[in-house]
């Protein structure tokens, strides 16, 4: 699939849903689900860094994940902290920055650990940027950021009337990531389950049927090429 490459997407945001249903299909535990969704993760990253891809946003877990039954989280959480401390070389030689949004103090100290070991180690990397949605919810990040402006108007006599929709971005989580371009969602459903939602006011969705562990380059190359026949408006004609 030929793609233009003057027109990738340079922040592709991705709900990797299907692990749970891809590993009942096949008789296998959730757990092995999400097992085989943490190697897609590894090829859809390299992937997005060859084609030319800035930033790759994946939700992974949600704040509403923690109601799943306790060994499946036990489970994740082990999995995330292996994948952090597995995959640093990786890293480095794929060239990938690591960071994480989300309310991160909320998760397990040993991920915390790993995740910040690697975000220290892969701050200088110059290729593709891949930002961790963990403990995230869109709508906590949202009340989060109003916290952070109600005590500026507190404690440092910031002017209410000044907040308008661009500056309030700077109290987000990632405030300095463009919004996504494109957002992608496996697994055939259609609701954005409370991700991202102050950054996708105009991001184009393209949704897919395939569970996220039967993801592969060539599904993202599709997605990209459906982004490519998009017109995109903003609210204009």
């Amino acid at each position: 699939m030929v793609l233009d490459k003057n027109n990738i997407p340079k922040h592709i945001a991705i709900i990797m849903d299907g692990n749970g249903r891809w590993a009942q299909k096949r008789g296998l535990s959730r757990a092995q689900g999400h097992r085989a969704g943490l190697n897609i993760v590894r090829e859809i990253t390299r992937a997005s860094r060859e084609i030319g891809v800035k930033i790759l946003t994946l939700y992974a877990f949600s704040t509403e994940n923690w109601k799943r039954p306790e060994r499946e989280v036990a489970a994740l959480m082990r999995l995330l902290e292996r994948l952090l401390r597995k995959e640093l070389p990786s890293f480095h030689k794929n060239r990938i920055r690591l960071r994480a949004i989300g309310r991160l103090d909320g998760l397990p100290p040993r991920v915390q650990e790993a995740l910040n070991d690697a975000i220290r180690a892969t701050e200088k990397n110059d290729g593709v940027t891949l930002n961790l949605a963990l403990n995230y919810g869109g709508r906590a990040e949202i009340v989060d950021g109003a916290k952070k402006f109600a005590l500026n108007v507190k404690e440092k006599g910031y002017v209410i009337d000044e907040l308008n929709e661009e500056s309030f971005g700077e109290y987000l989580y990632a405030a300095d990531l463009p919004d996504p371009d494109l957002l992608i969602r496996t697994g055939g459903e259609r609701r954005l389950s409370n991700f991202l939602l102050y950054q996708l006011s105009y991001t184009e969705i393209f949704i897919t049927s395939i569970y996220w562990p039967d993801f592969k380059k060539a599904n993202l190359l599709e997605a990209i090429a459906d982004y490519q026949q998009r017109n995109r408006k903003f609210g204009s004609i």
